[in-house]
């Protein structure tokens, strides 16, 4: 548990690797009650996960949680099924502009409990092309580097 109170169940690292971030949003999750135990038991991938928004409404796609392995059949849950998400219809709105305007894309980057209610944090992201990789590659290198020269110049 990290000092926000956040239980963090899965994050999207390739996301961040493969896309341009320029904004975050933190929505609510509307859950089965076996979904909920499944993600207790962190048994969920978001590594594919994409937000759309539909009728005014958000809804994640390609969140994939396990199923509830003591959950009888008549209580279990489809472990793709698209996932309500809970935001004010105002950020629904300024999502929406923002995705039509500038051909952005919502992804899930971390699925995590606050306060013991699950919640989703979503970027407004663009996918870096090969070039944009290779300068982020490149400028961590340098990063490195130069940290490495301080390093050894207090000695």
């Amino acid at each position: 548990m990290s000092n926000d109170g956040r239980k963090v169940i899965a994050t999207n690292r390739q996301g961040r690797r493969e896309f341009e971030i320029f904004d975050t949003i933190e929505a609510g999750l509307v859950l089965q009650g076996s979904e909920v135990k499944s993600l207790r038991s962190a048994k969920a991938q978001i590594a594919e996960s994409y937000g759309r928004i539909h009728d005014g409404e958000i809804w994640l796609n390609s969140f994939h949680i396990s199923k509830y392995e003591h959950a009888g059949a008549a209580f279990s849950h489809d472990p793709d099924r698209p996932k309500k998400l809970l935001l004010h219809k105002k950020e629904i709105r300024r999502l929406q502009a923002q995705i039509d305007q500038k051909g952005l894309t919502l992804i899930a980057l971390s699925v995590y409990f606050k306060q013991g209610r699950a919640k989703v944090e979503l970027g407004l992201a663009r996918r870096k092309n090969l070039v944009d990789k290779r300068r982020t590659i490149a400028q961590r290198e340098a990063e490195r580097e130069a940290a490495k020269a301080i390093k050894h110049g207090n000695r």
